[in-house]
């Protein structure tokens, strides 16, 4: 087992290890379809557990219903440290399109078939995805969260979150009940949430950085390559290991589908950060 970078974290009252991992990319291209190596996703799943790490994100989104199917291929029954965490809001067309779907019925049925795919009789933690595949977007979130705090007290949700939100539907979630988690995009060049990062911490909710290495397209940076040619590693490792330092409550997600890559995100996570190599990368906005 390897020795994960950052420690734990509490959703709630499910400890996890702030190193984790998402799912996504173990789909086909553009998250349609299934892997080109469905052995090899397979075999990713497990070194991911056997490194030690208990946070999977995932979504019946992804494929459609791939990334599920897989996790129950490979890991079921399941440890009883991991913690599955998947969203629901959005399905998937023919086009490779995310459209939303957060109406009662709609996220009734993402529930249970997030239920059935991965063979689970509740879910640790779901997160009610709002905005679209462009961001996030101001709109009411009461009708949507509330039928999740319904599924939660029929006790199909132990814990609940939301995902790609404004710092206001944050709020106004968290008047209607609990939430354990923001996931939003963030990372070195994209920083607009720093205030609500703060905000969260100081009350014991995570952060769930996605495209913490800046997605399809890769981060670019100059002061980025420079810390990382001076700390003779690289920008994608400096990158994860600046996301772990900057808040408590950062949980980190990256994807990959070779576990090369996974044993390479998890040193890069681990990559000791000087002060003055901190205060570099901090200048780095988008």
């Amino acid at each position: 087992m390897t020795s994960l970078p950052g420690g734990t974290w509490t959703l709630g009252d499910l400890d996890v290890t702030r190193f984790g991992y998402g799912a996504m990319q173990l789909a086909g291209p553009w998250v349609m379809g299934p892997p080109a190596d469905h052995d090899g996703a397979l075999a990713v799943l497990r070194d991911v557990v056997e490194s030690g790490i208990t946070h999977i994100d995932t979504s019946d989104a992804y494929g459609p219903y791939v990334t599920n199917q897989l996790i129950r291929e490979a890991l079921y029954p399941y440890q009883q440290n991991l913690r599955i965490v998947t969203k629901v809001g959005a399905n998937r067309d023919a086009q490779g399109g995310w459209p939303t779907a957060r109406d009662p019925e709609s996220l009734r049925r993402q529930v249970r078939e997030n239920l059935d795919r991965l063979g689970l009789d509740v879910l640790d933690l779901v997160n009610l995805r709002l905005g679209n595949a462009e961001g996030p977007r101001a709109e009411p979130v009461a009708e949507a969260f509330g039928t999740l705090v319904e599924l939660q007290r029929q006790g199909l949700i132990r814990h609940l979150g939301v995902s790609n939100a404004t710092a206001e539907q944050v709020a106004e979630a968290r008047a209607i009940a609990p939430i354990v988690c923001v996931q939003n995009m963030y990372n070195l060049a994209h920083r607009s949430d720093d205030t609500l990062i703060d905000e969260l911490a100081a009350d014991d909710i995570a952060y769930v950085p996605f495209f913490p290495l800046g997605g399809f397209s890769p981060l670019q940076s100059s002061a980025l390559d420079a810390v990382a040619a001076r700390l003779e590693s690289t920008p994608m490792s400096v990158a994860l290991a600046w996301l772990l330092r900057r808040s408590p409550n950062i949980l980190l997600i990256p994807g990959t589908k070779s576990s090369a890559h996974l044993h390479a995100n998890i040193a890069g996570a681990g990559l000791a950060l000087a002060p003055d190599d901190l205060a570099e990368l901090d200048k780095i906005r988008g």
